[in-house]
């Protein structure tokens, strides 16, 4: 005969194995929003870069995470109905391409961790109160914009040493735009060389703008950061060779694309490389208490395919300095 006791035991183990699904909950999947301001198919380079960070870290999308994939297509008023709209899916992390997503993405949230996939300079932009210590909700990366805006026309006067006018294109609502033109006009002045600075603010200004640089009798060619031009770049080079301007670019993804020269941070790797503040805020750390990363590794890239179809003859003492050349 079962005693009282004995048989309570037994009714206890017996429903604990029947109801399995109480004792362990399902783990929850992290949720990431990507954000980029420019065409996402217009540089899927990018897109793919911080998928290889996610991998190398051994997240598997679908499985042991989502990203939600925005892209604005290089129309800037339409990011902050894209962060209102991943801020309503309650996401783990927003990444944001540049600096227009991640002020879209600042004002849109105060809570959710954002990290910046590149910024020109992430303090003068307000993002955070210091690279050592951001102090918010924002952390990630800079690529040092404006500092080296000076530094590609010093490059294109060693390229082009008679070179008197130079036309910048960049859209002067993109933070960090008027401390890089500050950079290049600096750099104007020592260099004796006139700037023509004209404002691309949507696609139908690219070609209006090629129109007023050749009655400005410009020479060369310098880009500023700009979403616009980044995902129409292909147009932007095509008529930098029509014009016969010897241009130098602020992303590495014009060269890719026949540009003359590229000198900058390999925003790339800067992709990739926001997959780790991911995965640190993923496993608890706060953005608050992550510096600020700054880049390390800059590259030249010179394109010869491009300098014959201009006419340009690359000096040696500037070749001889690339890291890359496109032949």
């Amino acid at each position: 005969m079962v005693n009282k006791r004995s048989l309570a035991i037994v009714v206890a183990v017996a429903g604990a194995l029947g109801q399995p699904a109480q004792a362990q909950q399902p783990k929850k999947i992290p949720r990431v929003a990507h954000v980029l301001a420019s065409s996402s198919t217009a540089v899927p380079a990018r897109t793919e870069a911080f998928r290889q960070g996610l991998r190398e870290l051994a997240y598997v999308e679908g499985k042991n995470i989502v990203v939600e994939w925005r892209s604005a297509d290089g129309k800037l008023e339409r990011l902050p109905a894209l962060l209102a709209e991943v801020v309503r899916l309650k996401v783990d992390v927003i990444v944001s391409g540049g600096p227009e997503s991640t002020r879209a993405a600042k004002e849109a949230t105060s809570t959710i961790p954002i990290v910046m996939a590149q910024d020109t300079d992430p303090v003068a932009n307000g993002f955070v109160a210091s690279l050592a210590r951001p102090g918010g909700n924002i952390t990630g990366l800079s690529n040092f914009a404006p500092e080296l805006s000076g530094k590609r026309l010093e490059l294109l006067k060693e390229t082009v040493p008679k070179l008197s006018r130079v036309t910048v294109l960049g859209t002067s609502s993109g933070p960090g735009n008027a401390q890089s033109l500050k950079e290049i006009e600096l750099a104007a002045k020592a260099f004796n060389v006139k700037v023509q600075y004209l404002d691309v603010l949507s696609p139908n200004d690219i070609e209006t703008s090629f129109r007023a640089a050749s009655k400005g009798l410009a020479e060369g060619l310098l880009t500023l950061p700009s979403p616009i031009l980044t995902s129409n770049r292909t147009r932007v080079v095509e008529l930098a060779v029509k014009n016969r301007l010897a241009a130098i670019y602020n992303n590495t993804l014009y060269a890719e694309a026949g540009g003359l020269m590229f000198y900058g941070v390999n925003i790339l790797d800067l992709d990739r490389r926001a997959a780790t503040f991911v995965d640190k805020i993923l496993k608890g750390r706060t953005p608050a208490d992550l510096p600020v990363e700054q880049p390390m590794k800059f590259e030249f890239i010179i394109n010869l395919k491009a300098a014959k179809q201009i006419g340009l003859t690359i000096p040696p003492n500037v070749l001889v300095r690339a890291n890359r050349v496109i032949r």
